[in-house]
Order: C-alpha cells, then sequence, then structure tokens
C-alpha cells in the first residue's frame, strides 16, 4: 500500500478513535475491572414514577449505543494495531489485500468485500 495513503488512513483512523471516545464518554464511563470496556451511566431524572420509567427507556438505549460504539472502537483500534504491525489491509479470512478504495471508505475494514459478502450470505 502507498505510504501516502497509508499515512492519510491512519489520521482518520486517529479521528475516528477520538470521536468515537468522547461520544462514548458521554453516557458511559470505563470500567476499570475490564480494559477498554465501558460502563452506561444510569441517569438519574427523579423520583415519579413517569420518570423512572423514562430512566430505564434512556439507560436501554445508552446500553444499545454504547455497545455499538465499544465495538466501532476495537475495530478503530484494531486497524491501528494492524499498522503498527505491518498487516493492515490483509483481509482476516482470506489473507488477500483488501481494495484501497475499501480501505479509504472504511478505513476500520478488516475483511475483503468478497469475504464480506460470504459472511452475511449475499
Amino acid at each position: 500500500m502507498d505510504k501516502k495513503i497509508l499515512k492519510s488512513i491512519k489520521v482518520t483512523l486517529l479521528k475516528m478513535k477520538k470521536d468515537l471516545e468522547i461520544e462514548i464518554g458521554a453516557i458511559a464511563k470505563k470500567d476499570m475491572e475490564k480494559t477498554g470496556s465501558y460502563k452506561s451511566r444510569y441517569p438519574n431524572y427523579g423520583e415519579k414514577e413517569d420518570e423512572n420509567a423514562t430512566e430505564v427507556a434512556v439507560f436501554s438505549d445508552r446500553l444499545a449505543i454504547e455497545e455499538t460504539l465499544e465495538k466501532d472502537l476495537r475495530d478503530v483500534n484494531k486497524a491501528l494495531e494492524n499498522i503498527k504491525k505491518g498487516t493492515y489491509g490483509i483481509c482476516k479470512y482470506c489473507k488477500k489485500p483488501i481494495d484501497e478504495k475499501r480501505l479509504l471508505i472504511r478505513p476500520e475494514s478488516s475483511s475483503c468485500v468478497e469475504c464480506k459478502k460470504k459472511l452475511k450470505g449475499e
């Protein structure tokens, strides 16, 4: 892979990492017992029954959002780790190079389009 493109992708990944950490930090705190994991904050709107119902609904939404953001952050961190190791851009399934266009669009990709289609059953 062209070093200039790789450098550009790394900059994009670092920005994505920072943005994801900010987003997660708004709804969750780092779980010191589990490295790299977060715990959603439980909102406190008051003691009335309708406020309690709202708290549960918001917390439930936060859990789903947190799970998605954590997965995205893991993918970004793995891509950055692969750049360091010199293995970035190699499909984790077939071990062939991932198309540069795919990596420019979705830099955290760990699989080529063909393998991704197979996994999705397309």
